[in-house]
């Protein structure tokens, strides 16, 4: 009993994804929402206590934590040499010699992996936040940091210390204006950032599951979640750079705190990086843009003279090309119609 309550406890962690695998392995219907899934699954364990079963959801339990410790109830799984008294007989449990535990001992060739330690990150890896057009970087307060996994435990905990300089905090201080009809804000804000850890090209933002944020010891808000796009999908926030200006210290002597926490997963890193930045506004990029100039109207129509030129080659020819001037979001004529290169 005490095993089916252990099994039980790992099916009622297992998210959408590993409750259909285990489903789909015993033959079950594999459709619904995660409560209804959730249901099919108990009760398959119930009614069914085939050894194939539990092992399957052993396996799929650590998969879903691999850095959990083996308990009483998985050294069974291990093969033991002939003339050891298996786990389940009575007598004082005696621990395993290490040489039980190389590597072809565990079921499954899947296993052998779980029983190396992961590979460490690097703190500070070579990690690019993609450029966003609304705000221009001033400084870089906290460099892109890993969020390491410090336990075995599923909710990780990470904590970040950065500080302003007497120059910054006259920068954001003299930058607050008040608005009409709305509240006070700064143009010049501390901003937080996550993304993947990948090195491989600039990353968007991008943040991890069940993320909480407390900034000098007060609960940062998030963006909210998004309904789900399919039944049984997991909510999701829209990613995008968090503005903690209201909750930092505006003084160049006393630093400032983040605590993160958030659930880890295996084999995906995040990072964090909190900048300086100047938000920007619509009239500035126009500015902007205007500044850089725009393509000869002649040059544009020959473009658009040899993209309508027939193909002698083709069946199928553009003859006309229409193009609103109305505003997708505003249905008002565009005051300044443009598009870009």
């Amino acid at each position: 009993m005490a095993e089916l309550g252990e099994l039980k406890h790992m099916v009622m962690s297992f998210r959408v994804s590993e409750l259909q695998v285990l489903l789909g392995f015993a033959g079950r219907n594999k459709s619904g929402r995660k409560h209804e899934l959730l249901a099919k699954a108990l009760h398959l364990l119930k009614s069914s206590c085939a050894p194939s079963v539990q092992m399957k959801i052993k396996e799929l339990y650590r998969r879903r934590f691999p850095r959990k410790t083996l308990g009483p109830s998985d050294l069974s799984l291990l093969s033991l040499p002939p003339g050891t008294p298996p786990v389940g007989s009575p007598g004082p449990l005696a621990p395993i010699p290490p040489a039980l535990l190389a590597p072809g001992t565990l079921l499954g060739p899947k296993r052998e992996v779980d029983m190396h330690p992961p590979l460490p990150q690097p703190v500070h890896p070579d990690v690019t936040m993609k450029p966003l057009p609304f705000y221009e970087v001033y400084a870089e307060l906290i460099r892109p940091t890993t969020l390491a996994s410090t336990s075995s435990q599923r909710f990780e905990e990470a904590h970040f210390t950065f500080a302003l300089t007497p120059q910054q905090v006259q920068q954001i201080l003299t930058s607050r204006e008040v608005l009409p009809g709305a509240k006070c804000d700064y143009t010049i804000q501390v901003q937080l950032r996550f993304c993947l850890c990948e090195t491989s090209c600039p990353q968007e933002d991008y943040f991890p599951p069940n993320l909480f944020v407390k900034v000098n010891g007060k609960l940062c808000p998030l963006p909210g979640y998004l309904p789900p796009t399919k039944n049984g999908a997991e909510p999701k926030r829209p990613s995008r750079p968090i503005n903690i200006t209201p909750l930092a210290r505006l003084s160049a002597t006393v630093p400032n705190t983040i605590v993160v926490n958030w659930s880890s997963e295996f084999g995906r890193n995040y990072s964090l990086s909190v900048y300086l930045v100047r938000q920007l506004t619509a009239g500035t990029l126009l500015q902007k843009l205007r500044a850089k100039g725009i393509r000869n109207p002649d040059h544009s129509r020959a473009l658009i003279k040899e993209k309508l030129t027939a193909d002698p080659d083709s069946e199928v020819a553009t003859t006309s090309l229409r193009v609103s001037l109305m505003c997708p979001l505003g249905k008002m004529r565009l005051t300044v119609p443009c598009r870009a290169l």
